[in-house]
């Protein structure tokens, strides 16, 4: 019999227990954590089961209930990271794993470090669930970044988990769909995070936690992620507030179809995952596919799709590169609507929301690099009949300003489109406050890539002492920024609302306001684009696309 990586894994753990700390009680058993080596005042639990092994049979179904085990888990080991090619987005931040299995679906909980059992009854702690980013092919809940420490002595019990990625996590097929019972496939990665949540809201209480009081956020993909557990139609009580780190953008916006926030339609995923059956895997059924090893499927889950090809934002600066294949559907089921609709129509949780984008991402960067020609060439095409008025508000200059105009463009594109998806979400009927802003800092760790997609996270996780690369030098600066950034989170963990203490005052966007909060090198609301033409403009031009 096969001993799969995760049951290998708790064998192991089974050692002495870490009798100094209070014994948990979760659904499946008894475990016992560690003090965090980051932080004494925090503990932690890794590697905990939430869901049976989703292999053999299990490969392409939704998730099932984990076993039960005998005995006090010593949850000390983090699981083994979700199957990913090595070298993705795991390896980049830092982690401490270097290989990676389909058997991986354990998740991670810092608590502050209790002095007695009778804490955990009596603490009600509220919950912050971290969903990682990585296109949906890469990373994992172990990653140094996302470590909970800084948070959890600020009395947040934080929660990372693993997720199916690529073609184990978002392959969809009519034969998938129709063994699922509701004509559904495409999205067992966000069903994972489903699951997770809901293993949260029975068992948090044991570390201490507020069922009851539940943040979900992420980055990037996990923002993406974060986003549609309250697009999805499975969701409701699970989750008690939104953030959304590099993620929320108009629905008309292209961005929304070129980064990790893109969805596939049910019809166009289930004939991709035909065609990748037969072309890729050399097979010509689901049970075929569920034979095919590991690394072969692992190794042709990266595939880019062609959302853009033969498009006007085809072979651009690079902003509008296609999002990846295996990415989530809207099925009818998990996604019932189209993020255009759910928006509009109201059709998903109404609850506090925190989104926002970072100055150097989204097609900005401090090396942006244009001639005059190049910079024409391009916005004129993407533009079309608005290329005149684009190139009159946004004009070239030299080939030693062009560079500098396009940053401005896409940092007031992205500013704008983050508070016109805020608009778009409380003209629908949503009564809960969106709070947007826009992180400005640029790290010591990669000062070349300026404020960089991703750069805010050492600074709201408060863990830039341990968590960034060894060769950092950090300012006391950065640790300001971190204690300040990270009280925000907090406060919109704790109260839906960032607002509290000695913190300056941010405001909720909606279609009142024309502002967004500025964080990092400076604090305060500011206006979205320098000048109410440009924003003008930037909302004409965007309310006549294609609606995602």
């Amino acid at each position: 019999m096969r001993i799969s990586p995760v049951t290998s894994f708790l064998s192991a753990t089974f050692a002495v227990a870490v009798t100094s700390l209070p014994t948990i009680n979760v659904s499946q058993g008894q475990l016992q954590g560690m003090i965090s080596p980051y932080r004494s005042g925090a503990t932690v639990y890794r590697g905990i089961p939430f869901a049976a092994p989703p292999t053999g049979d299990l490969r392409w179904k939704a998730p099932q209930a984990a076993s039960s085990w005998v005995g006090v888990l010593n949850a000390t080991t983090f699981g083994p990271q979700c199957a990913q090619m090595a070298g993705g987005p795991a390896s980049i931040f830092g982690n401490g794993l270097s290989t990676s299995s389909e058997d991986c679906l354990t998740l991670n909980v810092w608590t502050p470090t209790y002095n007695s059992t009778s804490d955990l009854t009596s603490k009600k702690l509220p919950v912050y669930v971290w969903i990682f980013g990585g296109r949906f092919s890469g990373g994992s809940g172990d990653v140094k970044t996302y470590d909970g420490s800084g948070l959890a002595i600020k009395d947040v019990i934080v929660v990372t988990l693993n997720y199916r990625l690529g073609a184990f996590g978002f392959l969809a097929h009519p034969e998938l769909s129709a063994e699922s019972g509701h004509n559904s496939s495409g999205n067992y990665g966000i069903l994972d995070q489903q699951f997770a949540l809901k293993w949260v809201q029975d068992n948090i209480a044991s570390f201490g936690g507020n069922p009851n009081q539940v943040v979900v956020g992420g980055q990037s993909a996990g923002s993406a992620s974060a986003l549609d557990v309250m697009y999805s139609g499975l969701t409701d009580g699970l989750v008690h507030g939104v953030i959304a780190e590099s993620g929320a953008r108009a629905s008309r916006d292209p961005l929304t179809g070129a980064l990790a926030t893109s969805h596939r339609e049910k019809s166009a995923a289930e004939a991709e995952g035909v065609s990748y059956l037969k072309t890729t895997l050399n097979v010509s059924s689901i049970a075929a596919a569920r034979n095919v090893s590991v690394d072969t499927l692992m190794r042709s889950g990266m595939e880019s799709d062609t959302t853009f090809d033969g498009t006007v934002y085809a072979n651009l600066s690079g902003a509008f590169m296609n999002p990846p294949l295996f990415r989530p559907v809207i099925d009818g089921y998990v996604l019932p609507y189209s993020y255009g609709k759910c928006l509009g129509s109201n059709k998903h949780l109404d609850v506090p929301v925190l989104t926002g984008n970072n100055k150097d991402e989204s097609g900005a960067s401090p090396t942006t690099d244009f001639s005059v020609a190049n910079y024409t060439a391009d916005f004129s095409k993407m533009f079309q009949n608005y290329s005149a008025e684009f190139l009159s508000l946004y004009p070239p200059g030299n080939d030693s300003s062009a560079g500098s105009q396009a940053n401005e463009f896409y940092r007031d594109l992205s500013r704008t489109s983050t508070w016109e998806w805020a608009a778009e979400l409380t003209a629908g009927g949503a009564k809960s406050n969106v709070y947007t802003y826009y992180f400005t800092h640029t790290p010591p760790e990669n000062s070349a890539a300026g404020a960089y997609h991703g750069s805010e996270l050492w600074y709201t996780f408060n863990n830039i002492p341990y968590a960034a690369y060894d060769n950092a030098t950090w300012t006391t600066e950065d640790y300001a920024i971190a204690e300040t950034m990270s009280n925000y989170w907090v406060n919109f963990i704790k109260t839906g609302n960032p607002n509290g203490g000695n913190l300056t005052t941010w405001t909720p966007s909606n279609k009142n306001t024309t502002s967004t909060m500025w964080l990092g090198n400076s604090w305060g609301e500011n206006e979205l684009t320098p000048s109410d033409a440009k924003r003008v403009f930037l909302l004409k031009w965007l309310n006549g696309l294609y609606q995602w």
